[in-house]
């Protein structure tokens, strides 16, 4: 009676299944052949498709799970595949994989390596190497293709996956190793539309992601699969930087694609900011409004001043009568409620709410103030020149710290030599001595690396700081320019932007802190009193 085999093929992508090497109908025809030859019979074929054996875990895989159910059964005698890296290619479990068969009475063999034994320590030790040398080989594989990927990034090549929204394929005549053309990715002018309108509502209405995502659903906007947006969907476009021109592959980057640009790359980094400031845990670090879909401009951008909580805001329904027909009417009006202080959670001793129209106006009237007094425009040539000055100063310091190092540096070094001489008795110095010199003068090395280090961050903080000044008053001139028209949201994205705290006391005692990178750009400013006290 001739023995029953069961075979297993595998190919990495679903690339191999028919058409490269190593592919499966190879693989199936290779195995059958064999079988033969050895008098076997093939019962059952388990075919595994676009399964890695390097990355998947023998745990994942239902084709070795239902190979391994079956060898508990008798089922079969022989497990046949084409080479032993079908049955995987990782160094630390694969090789206990095939033990594991040939344990349970299991014989494992390859049509191109012969069978596998463990009659001896040579046998265990051979299996071992095997897959070792596999999983290396899936490495390096790993590694060309992965810095290959990475090149092509860098020349602003589109290297396949799927097409982000906003961008579609065409052939340009580009062809790959083979002589085939092959894809580039081109703008989208319809769904490009659709991006720009989501970064601007994010920047400019604080728009939230399922916010947005019911927009563009309203809208019958669809993503390339035709499925509805969800808020994961967003996030995406907001966070992809092919959007302003650069294609990225880990921490590679492209030069800059003017062609592929949709988005200015002042908005881009506006809306990174936005998304990290909503992203932040800590409510008292955050500083822009987690959403501006109330009615209320001030809502989850006002504290209250007595407990510092946030203030909420609700929809207030009044009954009244008319006197002259006692007819009953209802009048609603928003207002902003120190939570806290409502629900008894502490002992806040401030007022529970507020009228939202007078909190309101007066905020409004003080941004009015605020953008009044605007300054004029940095001049260029002026902040140079003291720019150049603090540099001068710093290159300064960094000169006289890396002179004391050098000096420090040579005094160690001779300590260190005259080691030697103290172990063969030549020198003046005890080993004692030595030690405490050398920690001393280590001492002095560590502080001056420190202040070196320091020195580096002001330079760089002091340059970033250069480069930041223009843009941040153009940005702050823009939004002057925008206040009075703007709408309830785009003015609760501007104040949660230029104040970094706004409180709210009894007897509407108002106090604005303005954030400090925009402070620069007012003159001599003082908060005005209106519909209570500013200060």
């Amino acid at each position: 009676m001739s023995e029953i085999v069961y075979c297993l093929y595998r190919v990495s992508t679903a690339k191999q299944v028919d058409k490269v090497k190593d592919d499966i109908p190879m693989q199936r025809e290779a195995c059958r052949d064999f079988a033969k030859r050895m008098g076997w019979t093939v019962e059952k074929e388990f075919l595994e498709k676009g399964v890695s054996g390097f990355k998947v875990s023998a745990t994942d895989r239902d084709a070795i799970q239902e190979l391994k159910a079956a060898a508990l059964r008798n089922e079969f005698q022989i497990l046949l595949v084409f080479m032993f890296d079908r049955i995987g290619r990782i160094d630390d479990e694969t090789p206990f994989v095939v033990e594991w068969f040939v344990k349970h009475g299991i014989r494992v063999w390859s049509v191109q390596e012969g069978e596998q034994r463990f009659e001896s320590h040579v046998d265990k030790l051979m299996n071992y190497i095997r897959f070792w040398q596999a999983s290396g080989e899936s490495e390096k594989t790993s590694m060309r293709i992965k810095t290959r990927m990475q090149q092509l990034t860098a020349e602003g090549c589109y290297t396949g996956g799927g097409v982000p929204f906003g961008y579609q394929l065409e052939k340009r005549g580009r062809l790959n190793k083979r002589g085939k053309e092959i894809y580039d990715l081109a703008v989208n002018p319809i769904e490009a539309e659709w991006v720009t309108v989501i970064f601007e509502k994010t920047v400019k209405e604080g728009y939230g992601s399922h916010r947005l995502a019911s927009f563009m659903n309203d809208n019958g906007v669809r993503t390339h699969s035709g499925a509805k947006f969800q808020c994961n969907t967003i996030i995406r476009i907001l966070r992809n930087k092919l959007t302003c021109g650069y294609m990225v592959s880990g921490e590679t980057v492209s030069p800059h694609m003017k062609e592929l640009q949709i988005i200015d790359e002042k908005l881009f980094e506006r809306a990174q900011f936005i998304l990290d400031q909503r992203a932040k845990k800590n409510d008292e670090e955050r500083h822009i409004a987690m959403s501006t879909k109330s009615q209320a401009m001030l809502s989850g951008i006002m504290h209250c001043a007595h407990c510092g909580s946030r203030l909420t805001s609700s929809m207030h329904t009044e009954k009244y009568i008319l006197k002259s027909t006692g007819e009953v009417r209802t009048k609603q009006y928003l207002r902003y409620m120190c939570y806290h202080r409502s629900r008894k959670l502490c002992d806040c001793d401030g007022q529970s709410v507020y009228s939202a129209e007078k909190v309101d106006n007066a905020i409004c009237n003080v941004m009015a103030d605020i953008f009044s007094k605007i300054s004029d425009a940095p001049d260029e040539a002026e902040l140079k020149r003291e720019y150049n000055k603090e540099m001068q100063k710093c290159r300064a310091k960094q000169t006289k710290f890396n002179a004391e190092l050098r000096k420090y540096k040579a005094q160690y070094e001779k300590l260190n030599d005259e080691i030697a001489n103290t172990l063969i008795g030549e020198s003046f110095y005890s080993p004692e001595q030595l030690s405490a010199a050398m920690t001393t003068v280590q001492q002095k090395i560590d502080v001056i690396n420190h202040q070196l280090e320091k020195l580096n961050n002001e330079i760089e903080f002091k340059r970033a700081s250069m480069e930041k000044v223009r843009p941040m008053y153009e940005q702050f001139k823009g939004w002057a320019e925008e206040f009075r028209l703007a709408s309830i949201e785009q003015k609760k994205m501007i104040i949660s932007q230029v104040t970094s705290r706004i409180e709210l006391g009894r007897g509407y005692r108002i106090r604005i802190t303005l954030n400090m990178e925009y402070e620069q750009f007012c003159e001599g400013w003082n908060a005005l009193e209106t519909g209570g006290k500013t200060e």
